[in-house]
């Protein structure tokens, strides 16, 4: 290349990164660069073209392009021509690696999932494409905060990944979740090393999963961007897409793709403007500073009201020793552990509010040991109620009465305090829950998903942060603010990049606390709230309520009034107490003590090996009692067999299931019989009986789907294009399972409804979600595959076997049967579902009428 050939040159703008691509006129790569911007990207551009001018005259730079976030912008300043950053990284791809066919592209607050095609000897195109959301799960900024909390650079992160050999599972969804589970890990000794790789295999299986979701990662696959540069993610995508280590191609200028590709299509297009001058870049520079601090908040101002607990004609205390009747209530949270003692007059004898710090147990037992110390000798426990995250472990630890989700305690805590309110808006360390009232009842509710952006985390986060107490300074920080800063509503880690970009700009702290008041009711309102019933009586409880700027910003955002009730922190461990005093049946409490606190206890786990699923079981044994299990998916360790009640039992649902695959016995098949695959899952549990008939009948051999296990929970999970319940994405991972045996067709009938078993039913409509299984399937998977046929009837069962047999007539047309044969089919598929449901029948009144006790049936149910 001569001296005065002209360069090409590409420019990417990114969320956290500038990279820059110098190229020759046979798209070779003279020079690049990767900077990170801290917040501020076109003062980083500006002393990177600065350096590069100082060795290239402004002549040989014949063509510009920009592309990424800040692309547009640079492209005005510079009189250049922006492109977009999917057909950047796409073009880049297709000229530098054209058998490439999916590339992974992750930045800072973005990834990118692209599909190439290729037909014949032309160049690749691009022939799809998807984006993250606005959560950054799948991106380099999750990475980089995680590393930050562990305190190693994300080089070392990368390498440090390499050494693990068992990685744990971690929460990939979401920052803070993240950060809790490394806090859990931690307090057990984890390897560092351990950790940091459970994060990386969590951000692949988070992007499979949400980005990539049922999608086809069709080889061979390139992944570009700053990430492909961490090795431990390397490991983890192989791992995860199923991959020969070393087959994952990461191009040799991996983290400016996007400029390279942004030149390459202006070339290829025959446009673009040459490199003129830096004084557009130099104003903008010298009027903003890089950064605009604009804002749209009007101040905060603390008007709330406050609502007193309120107990009327209780007694002073005892004095001579007599112990009074009282109620416990716990509330164990993900971040607080809360704990309650109220007498029969509702009144607050004792509380603390603790932090659970991932061992409730721990928690538990130093807020007893507290309340004892300071009530014990004045109080009978009559009842104890638990709720919260750990609402049923630490039930069997201490001996509760009574186990309550926390909408119900949250609201009956609420109810005591003031009978009329009609909204709480209650918010804790990582839960935000909505919960609408109407006399006195429950009308709606809704808590936060897989973000917590709405929760008090990442409030308490970024206080430390900043260098302030969450407790008292920071809303009385916020209340001072004449300019509260616009941070957005988004995911946690893009509200703290703002954060940043805007306090290196200048903005006063005051400011910055307001802003963050306003991003947490913002995002609580917008994703929690969602557009529900606000009433004109609304409390507000949980920690986070004692934060005076976030109960102001609520109150500039809904224009009405907010009531922090008394004891707000411990709302829900009141409503506990309450309604244990309400399930006060004069036997006595089974709560064992406020000594529990000084018994000794062990915690430990192991794999359960009986089934595929291979559960994580987890054993906690307190001196002088059995051990007790948790974290199976059934019962082995979960149910009491005591004597006289479960001891003997048969498994009812074992027996069901052998109903279900014998209430019809197929006669032989004939030689080289076709094969119809039909999934274990969603109605098979009600009428496989009608369809083993069926196709019996007709010399077709069913072939089920495997027994649930956690690979095809897995799976049918990252199939999933939409949020629908649990049942229909494992369905989902059943379908896959059948695609991998050799199967002819794919039965997936559309059943719109059933037989009506009652005369005054009207009708007797399926679940919409398993009415329209079929046809969800086909958005997520390819089943043309291998020449499977697909099998779709709709079905009305409510309407008889005529309807029955109209519906499966074309099915047995497609299989190559006679109408006749069709007829006769259906009428014994019938008559064997009509068999099933009778004999399931028969035997439930046999049971009924035989139980011993009403022990026994618990334990059934319990099943």
């Amino acid at each position: 290349m001569g001296k005065d050939d002209k360069l090409l040159l590409g420019i990417d703008v990114g969320s956290v990164s500038v990279d820059i691509a110098l190229l020759d006129d046979n798209n070779d790569v003279v020079e690049e660069q990767y900077i990170r911007h801290t917040g501020r990207p076109m003062r980083a551009v500006r002393a990177v073209l600065g350096d590069l001018l100082a060795k290239i005259p402004v002549e040989r730079i014949g063509l510009v392009a920009t592309t990424g976030t800040g692309g547009k912008l640079l492209a005005d300043l510079l009189d250049a021509e922006e492109v977009n950053e999917v057909v950047a990284q796409a073009k880049a791809t297709a000229v530098l690696y054209p058998d490439v066919r999916t590339v992974i592209e992750i930045g800072g607050e973005d990834s990118k999932l692209i599909f190439m095609e290729r037909k014949g000897d032309a160049e690749p195109t691009m022939a799809d494409f998807n984006m993250n959301t606005m959560c950054a799960a799948g991106t380099g900024s999750f990475l980089d905060q995680q590393a930050t909390r562990l305190g190693v650079s994300i080089e070392e992160f990368g390498e440090m990944s390499l050494k693990s050999e068992r990685p744990p599972r971690l929460a990939g969804r979401c920052s803070v979740f993240a950060k809790s589970d490394m806090i859990h890990l931690q307090q057990k000794a984890t390897p560092t090393e351990d950790i940091i790789a459970g994060l990386a295999f969590a951000m692949a299986r988070n992007f499979k999963s949400t980005v990539g979701s049922a999608r086809n990662f069709e080889q061979p696959i390139a992944f570009q961007g700053g990430v492909a540069a961490n090795r431990g993610m390397i490991r983890a995508f192989e791992s995860v897409l199923d991959l020969e280590p070393g087959s994952l191609i990461v191009p040799k200028h991996f983290s400016c793709m996007g400029a390279i590709g942004a030149v390459l299509h202006l070339k290829t297009a025959g446009r673009g403007k040459p490199f003129t001058n830096l004084a557009k870049l130099d104003a903008f520079l010298a009027e903003s500073g890089d950064v605009q601090l604009t804002t749209q908040l009007k101040p905060l101002q603390m008007t709330s009201a406050k609502a007193a607990y309120s107990v009327e004609g209780a007694p002073p205390l005892p004095t001579n020793g007599d112990r009074i009747p009282a109620y416990l209530g716990v509330d164990i949270g993900s971040i607080s552990t809360n704990v309650v003692v109220i007498d029969k007059y509702r009144r607050v004898l004792s509380k603390r509010y603790l932090m659970t710090a991932g061992r409730p147990i721990e928690a538990v037992r130093q807020g007893l040991r507290e309340v004892g110390a300071e009530i014990a000798h004045l109080v009978d426990i009559r009842g104890a109620c638990t709720t919260g995250s750990g609402r049923y472990l630490i039930a069997d630890f201490i001996g509760a009465d009574v186990v309550k989700n926390e909408i119900t305690a949250q609201a009956r805590g609420a109810i005591e305090i003031d009978p009329k309110v009609d909204t709480i808006f209650e918010i804790g360390g990582q839960d935000s829950k909505y919960i609408s009232l109407d006399n006195g009842a429950i009308a709606d509710f809704e808590m936060n998903k897989v973000c917590a952006a709405g929760t008090g985390s990442f409030l308490e986060e970024q206080a430390e942060k900043l260098g302030i107490s969450i407790k008292g300074e920071f809303g009385k920080l916020a209340l001072q603010s004449n300019r509260p800063a616009m941070l957005g509503e988004r995911c946690t880690v893009f509200m703290e990049s703002e954060l940043v970009r805007q306090q290196q700009a200048g903005a006063p702290t005051e400011d910055l606390v307001a802003g963050l008041s306003y991003s947490i009711v913002l995002n609580y309102l917008n994703r929690v709230v969602a557009g529900r019933k606000v009433g004109e009586r609304i409390f507000f409880q949980g920690g986070t309520a004692a934060n005076q700027g976030i109960v102001s910003a609520f109150e500039a955002v809904l224009g009405k009034a907010i009531t922090v009730p008394e004891h707000h922190e411990v709302t829900g461990a009141i409503g506990c107490a309450l309604i244990a005093m309400e399930h006060d049946n004069e036997k006595g409490s089974r709560f064992k003590g406020f000594d529990l606190s000084e018994r000794k206890y062990e915690v430990s786990a192991f794999e359960c090996k009986e089934c595929a699923n291979r559960c994580e079981i987890n054993r906690v044994t307190v001196e002088g009692e059995r051990p007790r299990f948790y974290g199976s998916r059934c019962e082995k360790y979960d149910v009491e067999r005591k004597k006289g009640g479960g001891e003997g039992l048969p498994d009812y649902f074992a027996e069901r299931e052998r109903l279900l695959t014998e209430s019809y016995v197929p006669p032989p098949l004939p030689a080289g019989a076709k094969r119809v695959g039909f999934p274990r899952a969603l109605l098979y549990h009600e009428i496989f009986p009608l369809w083993q008939a069926f196709f019996g009948e007709l010399g077709i051999e069913i072939v089920l789907s495997d027994a649930t296990t956690k690979s095809i929970i897995h799976q049918g999970c990252a199939l999933s294009v939409a949020e629908t319940c649990f049942p229909v994405k494992v369905g989902l991972g059943h379908v896959a399972n059948l695609l991998d045996k050799e199967i002819d067709y794919l039965f997936l009938p559309s059943v719109v409804n059933m037989p009506r078993q009652y005369e005054e039913f009207t009708d007797t409509f399926v679940c919409p979600y398993v009415q329209s299984f079929t046809y969800t399937m086909k958005a997520a998977l390819d089943t043309s595959r291998n020449g499977i046929q697909e099998l779709h009837p709709v079905i009305w069962l409510q309407h008889g076997s005529k309807q029955m047999a109209k519906s499966m007539r074309e099915v047995g047309r497609q299989m190559g049967k006679k109408p006749a044969e069709i007829r006769n089919a259906t009428k014994a598929a019938m008559a064997a579902q009509v068999r099933f449901w009778d004999a399931c029948q028969e035997r439930g009144r046999e049971i009924l009428k035989n139980l011993r006790s009403d022990e026994q049936m618990l334990v059934i149910v319990s099943r």
